[in-house]
């Protein structure tokens, strides 16, 4: 029996999305070419594959087991693909990126027309969000995070470090004095980052190497990084603060850090896909870029503030 490998393709997709609509939009089919196609399969096959109602789709016990053998063939399918690429070099297709809103606003879209003019023939689709998604789930290539990494799924490339210095404007200080240790945060307020799982809690590290954590208060929250910016310029709070965002803040003396001979909670930049046997051209061409722009000694907010550089 010669199966037509279209309609497996088809039927795993719908499988997958639970819906025949979602399976027509994602595969750029109309919904009855899709209906069509698992009917045809179904004929084929002589079994009915999908259990259908008007408000609930579900899988059958046969059809089970022909979608495993179907995702199998669509994945090998795609590898082949992939392989095919590897092989020609070719940079080209549609790549799909996501990144932290702020950093993609300040840092990563700086760079891309960059990355656009070496690579013409690739098409790219940047999504920026604060919210840390599934690539596999959400079918991103690629990401930018800058975070701790608990996903061993997911292939993490360090770049750069990204410190977190307290920062405020001289006109807060002014007012409301200069912090001497970490332990006076708790008497001043602060813009707090509302997606961090205890934005009331800041860890330290002292001279010494010991780690300790400071329960802080703050009046406002907020979910971005750029609309915190604000509130801080305009003297009536504190910030723990990326230095990809206030570097040129500090430089310029609008905002005057404080506490800098402790450590905060170091976090680092790192670039992340999924685990994958061969890794495509234009995933690696993108890699390889963000290990240029951002790595180590590279990064634009390594640059030495207090020295003026």
């Amino acid at each position: 029996m010669a199966l037509d490998l279209n309609a497996m393709a088809v039927f795993a997709k719908v499988v997958e999305v639970e819906s025949f609509t979602a399976a027509a939009e994602a595969l750029g089919l109309s919904k009855s070419m899709v209906s069509r196609q698992i009917s045809e399969l179904e004929d084929e096959l002589r079994v009915r594959l999908l259990n259908r109602t008007t408000r609930k789709l579900s899988v059958t016990e046969a059809g089970a087991v022909v979608y495993e053998r179907a995702a199998r063939i669509v994945s090998e399918a795609n590898e082949t693909a992939r392989d095919a690429n590897c092989i020609e070099g070719a940079v080209r297709g549609r790549l799909r990126i996501n990144a932290p809103m702020s950093f993609g606003i300040t840092e990563l879209g700086a760079v891309m027309p960059k990355f656009m003019a070496r690579y013409p023939e690739l098409t790219v689709e940047l999504a920026l969000n604060d919210r840390q998604v599934d690539l596999m789930e959400e079918g991103f290539d690629v990401s930018l995070r800058i975070s701790k990494l608990t996903d061993s799924s997911l292939i993490a490339r360090q770049l750069a470090p990204v410190r977190r210095p307290i920062v405020g404007a001289p006109s807060y200080f002014e007012k409301f004095g200069v912090p001497r240790h970490p332990r006076d945060l708790a008497d001043h307020n602060f813009v707090l980052y509302s997606l961090k799982p205890k934005p009331e809690q800041f860890e330290f590290r002292d001279p010494g190497g010991k780690v300790f954590t400071v329960d802080v208060k703050g009046n406002y929250l907020c979910n971005n990084a750029d609309a915190m910016q604000g509130i801080i310029k305009a003297g009536q709070a504190l910030c723990l603060a990326p230095m990809f965002l206030c570097a040129d803040a500090l430089r310029r003396g609008d905002l005057v850090s404080v506490l800098d001979e402790w450590e905060t909670e170091p976090l680092t930049l790192h670039v992340i896909y999924p685990h994958t046997q061969h890794l495509s051209a234009k995933v690696r061409a993108f890699v390889d870029f963000t290990v240029e722009e951002f790595g180590p000694g590279k990064a634009p907010w390594l640059l030495d503030v207090a020295a003026g550089k």
